[in-house]
Parts: structure tokens; sequence; C-alpha cells
């Protein structure tokens, strides 16, 4: 069986890794015998589950009193509703304390064991697909780690610092829950990212009419406007606007290694339901 076929079959299931790799592995990689077999298995009502898309749910971090280590996790639901339900907060907050245990930053690690057992019980107890989506560590090395959340445990961020303290780290990361840089630094921008950016910025100015040279000297304006907007350390600090985040950091003898940043359901896409049309349809009209 490949990577390709585990994964396929874990997204039309919703299953963990190392029973998709089981049901694969005796159905000699045919991936519809091997939802059959599922089906056939205890985990069939969490299978049924799988098709809907889980785009709540909430973030969470755990953190080391000393500001050595910070686990975050994002664990999915289908419904708000539910992401506020006790049994869903306590998988949570079980699923960020075994990752911050284990110094896990690998999401397959968690996909089985009591982890997954936890999770196909409790989508069959509340009737939703649950899904643990992203988890990350941060360990600091020669300084500090700090993390934030956000009043609605929708967004969350950890911060990793070499030097300065725990204040500095989560003020740093509340900035970057409000802000959301891409990178650190303009020069860890992707080279792909500034390219396309600089393709999109000479067609504009091309259109202007003026000289070559004037042209290229508002392209490279609107490239550096672009990656200091985008960089932690140019952005404006959002609780004291006159100095940057780099100079905050900086002016207390740190300096910033890494964040990130965990906005529950980023980057899923929601199918969008005509219920009127699916209603008809339902009718034969």
């Amino acid at each position: 069986m490949s990577a390709a076929q585990v994964k396929e079959l874990r997204e039309r299931t919703g299953l963990g890794l190392l029973e998709c790799k089981k049901a694969l592995a005796e159905a000699s990689g045919d991936i519809e015998a091997a939802i059959e077999t599922l089906r056939k298995s205890s985990g069939m009502k969490a299978a049924k589950k799988a098709g809907r898309t889980a785009a709540e749910g909430i973030v969470a971090i755990q953190s080391a009193p000393d500001g050595s280590l910070a686990a975050m996790v994002e664990v999915n639901s289908e419904t708000d509703f539910v992401a506020r339900d006790e049994n869903f907060l306590n998988f949570v907050q079980t699923v960020v304390g075994t990752a911050f245990e284990q110094r896990n930053n690998d999401i397959t690690l968690l996909a089985g064991g009591d982890i997954e057992e936890a999770r196909q019980a409790l989508v069959q107890k509340i009737g939703e697909n649950i899904s643990v989506r992203r988890v990350v560590v941060h360990e600091a090395s020669a300084g500090v780690v700090g993390g934030y959340v956000h009043g609605n445990n929708r967004i969350a961020v950890v911060v990793s610092l070499k030097g300065g303290n725990a204040e500095l780290a989560k003020d740093v990361a509340m900035h970057v829950a409000a802000v959301n840089p891409q990178v650190v630094s303009p020069d860890q921008m992707a080279e792909e990212v500034v390219a396309k950016e600089r393709e999109i910025y000479a067609a504009q100015a091309q259109e202007s009419g003026k000289p070559a040279e004037i042209v290229e000297k508002m392209i490279d304006g609107r490239i550096r406007k672009f990656l200091s907007e985008n960089s932690l350390t140019e952005q404006a600090f959002v609780k004291d606007p006159d100095t940057t985040v780099g100079k905050l950091v900086s002016a207390a003898g740190a300096e910033i290694i890494g964040f990130s940043r965990f906005e529950v359901g980023e980057g899923i896409e929601v199918e969008k339901v005509d219920f009127a049309a699916e209603v008809a349809a339902q009718l034969g009209n």
C-alpha cells in the first residue's frame, strides 16, 4: 500500500492511521474493500460521520511553568455548539496534554492508541465528526517559550525567544494573534512568494506609462512595503504603534526565534449547500 492510499482512506472514513493501515493491508491495498472491512468493525459509526466537514472547534496550549516548553493543538468539530461541550473540551485537553508530555510535533503519532480510541468514543457519543488537525511543540534552548490564546479559543500563538522573559513572549504572541504576520523577518519570506508579488506589481506598474527605470523603482518600493507589512519584526507593535516588534524585542536584549499561529478552520474548504436546490432535487423538480 502507498502513503497516498492511507491518506485517502483516512479522509474518506475519518478513522485513525493505524486502523486504516491495517484495513488496507488486509484488503491488499484495495480501498473499497478496506472501507467495507471498516464498516463491519466497531469504527462504523465514526466512519459514517467522516463525510461531514469539521471546520469548527478550538485551539489549546499547554505550557511549562518555567517557559521551557509549550504544546499547541487544533481539534475540530462540525459545529460551534459541540466545541463548547464539556466532553469535547476534556478531549482537547487530553490531546494537548499528550503532545506536551511526548514533546510530539508529529500529528500521525497522535492518530492511534488511546487518543484515537477516545476520539471514536466521542464521535459515537455526540454524533459529530471530530478530528485532531494540527499539533506543534516549541522548546526553549537559550530563552523562553510563551503563548497566548484569544478569549474565544479560536486563535492561539506560541512564540520562541532567545533571551527575554515570559511576559515579553506573551506580548509578541498577542501581537501575532492580532496581526497574523507570515514570517519572522523579511529574509525568511519564500522566494516564490516575493516573485509572485513582483509579477503582480509589475503588471500594475506597466499600466502607469512611466519610464522603465521609474517602474522598477515603483516595484521595488512595493516589494519593500509588502515585506514590511508581513514580517513580524517590521510590524508596528499593537500595544505601542510607535515602535516595531523587532525594536521592542531588541530593547529587552532578546531575539525572536520563531512562532506558530493556529486559527480554527483556516484553510478548510466548507461546502456551501443550497438547501432550496437540495430539497427541489429530492422532490424531483
